[in-house]
């Protein structure tokens, strides 16, 4: 690698990486927000979210990365474009081809890594995620007691706790009204309890201390009332229904999965399914290696421009081109259309859009591929500008 791909190199390296932290980092701080509601709803301990967001971080990686590699060389190209070095080095002899080395180098690497999230990655931490949602839902996580509220633990105990101190191990007004499968209940009134654990995982023991403890049979005439100092209560903790297995969702199988199920799925639906779903993550991975071209075509603006129109078509094309994958997926799922079309087909009509766009800016003279968006941008943005100096006198004279 010569100092021309090093400093190639280092022009891409920082959009690059910049544009994928600051797109994980505000996708994680959108759904942040939303954990932590959803946690604190279902009474889960806190620790939870930093779990669910870490399993969430490979699905944005998985856009994260192909946006990244966009934008750090289209403006890598838009930077030697714009202080005249490109001019430099087309001058000296080298072409667009010989300067996309370095952006190619990158993109070898990013598809491999991305290839390696989409297909084996994602697919483990989607099904974690799931896990510890039903785990949430169930309070299997260890939900925790609401302080003045009535806690079910199980279909047969209520608990009620008025003061909670140093974290949960000073208890202070509890109420307790559990019932057995005999008919029986007890209902105790404590001033202070204690939880503690047993040799048994199952069961843990409520110790409380100065109160009155109500046992009641339907043979009983009236309840037996007792008053206590100290008294241990068993709680049996309730069983939780255990999670599914892996697979329930075709976002949880891996692509060497996909690709088994697409062919000896039980049902057409699961075979349909499955094809587009695995089809689905490898056109995502190969289109990757057609970015570097519409970068190219889309950084470098026209002659005496610094528009940055370019940059803003990068995001909308690379996305929209993205939502449309969604929705073939969609398509070729419900068996509408076969998955290898459905899929395939915007991948070559994207790619005949890119191949026109870098075609037209590296081998046609004096070619612009967005030459008439620039033009019709520019004449919107003289237009405004006229518009509002001439809004501000009006205003200042009235």
């Amino acid at each position: 690698m010569n100092s021309l791909d090093r400093y190639m190199a280092r022009l891409i390296a920082v959009p690059l990486f910049s544009t994928l932290v600051i797109a994980a980092m505000l996708l994680i701080l959108d759904r942040m927000l939303r954990l932590f509601d959803f946690v604190a709803t279902e009474g889960g301990p806190v620790s939870v979210v930093w779990r669910m967001l870490a399993n969430l971080l490979p699905e944005y990686l998985g856009l994260g990365i192909p946006i990244g590699l966009m934008l750090g060389v289209l403006l890598a190209f838009r930077r030697i474009a714009t202080s005249s070095e490109l001019d430099v080095m087309r001058a000296v002899g080298m072409s667009y081809t010989r300067l996309l080395r370095v952006p190619y180098m990158y993109a070898i690497v990013l598809a491999a890594l991305n290839l390696a999230i989409v297909g084996y990655v994602q697919p483990q931490a989607r099904f974690q995620y799931e896990r510890l949602r039903f785990e949430l839902r169930s309070g299997a996580l260890g939900a925790s007691i609401k302080v003045g509220e009535f806690t079910h633990l199980g279909s047969r105990m209520t608990l009620r706790i008025e003061k909670s101190r140093e974290k949960g191990r000073d208890l202070q007004g509890i109420f307790v009204h559990a019932q057995t499968q005999g008919g029986d209940w007890i209902g105790v009134n404590a001033e202070r309890g204690q939880f503690f654990r047993t040799d048994d995982p199952n069961v843990i023991i409520f110790r409380l201390t100065h109160g009155t403890l109500i046992h009641n049979r339907p043979e009983f005439r009236v309840p037996r009332v007792l008053t206590f100092s100290q008294h241990d209560l068993p709680i049996d903790l309730p069983k939780f229904e255990s999670f599914r297995q892996r697979g329930g969702r075709n976002l949880e199988f891996t692509l060497p999965e996909l690709a088994k199920l697409g062919h000896q799925g039980q049902t057409v639906e699961q075979r349909a399914g499955s094809r587009a779903e695995y089809h689905f993550r490898l056109a995502e991975v190969v289109s990757m290696f057609l970015l570097p071209l519409l970068a190219v075509a889309l950084g470098v603006p026209p002659k005496r421009s610094s528009s940055a129109l370019g940059v803003f078509l990068s995001i909308v094309i690379i996305v929209t081109y993205h939502k449309v994958n969604q929705y073939a997926a969609s398509v070729g799922a419900l068996g509408r259309i076969d998955p290898l079309i459905a899929l395939w087909v915007p991948f070559l009509a994207f790619a005949a859009l890119t191949f026109w766009m870098f075609y037209t800016i590296a081998f046609v003279p004096g070619g612009q591929p967005i030459g008439a968006l620039e033009r019709v941008f520019g004449k919107a943005a003289k237009l405004v500008t006229r518009w509002l100096p001439g809004r501000r006198r009006s205003d200042a004279s009235a």
